[in-house]
């Protein structure tokens, strides 16, 4: 199994997940992976789609609500990295929670890890 990784992004210390870590699929995965951010002193934590269980995207199992609430309450951001456009496809309300979230400054569904590094860039 390849390790979490740190890196920097315009002074924003970011912990990259490895694809073939353990899936976040629950509240315990969350508060694993924000551990490893605290222990590594991690602002963000990058998690690839891959790593994201299907039950996150169904928005009624309450798994993104219960993983969200926990990055939220510790002040550590979340970004899902990653195609997610067939579970948009399937769901208007997933749609719209993508953009509403996508909107505010502590979780975000992006497609690509440049994505994130322009996301993180400084404005001007």
């Amino acid at each position: 199994m390849t390790t979490n990784t740190l890196v920097t992004l315009h002074d924003v210390r970011v912990l990259r997940c490895a694809p073939d870590g353990p899936p976040l699929d629950s509240e315990s995965a969350a508060l694993d992976l924000l551990g490893d951010a605290f222990g590594q002193d991690a602002e963000l934590v990058a998690v690839p789609v891959e790593r994201v269980a299907d039950a996150f995207f169904r928005l009624r199992s309450g798994v993104a609500g219960a993983v969200m609430q926990k990055f939220v309450n510790y002040r550590v951001r979340l970004a899902v990295v990653g195609d997610i456009s067939h579970h948009i496809a399937e769901s208007t309300a997933l749609r719209d929670f993508v953009h509403e979230t996508n909107n505010g400054g502590h979780i975000w569904f992006l497609p690509t890890y440049d994505a994130l590094d322009a996301r993180l860039r400084p404005a001007g």
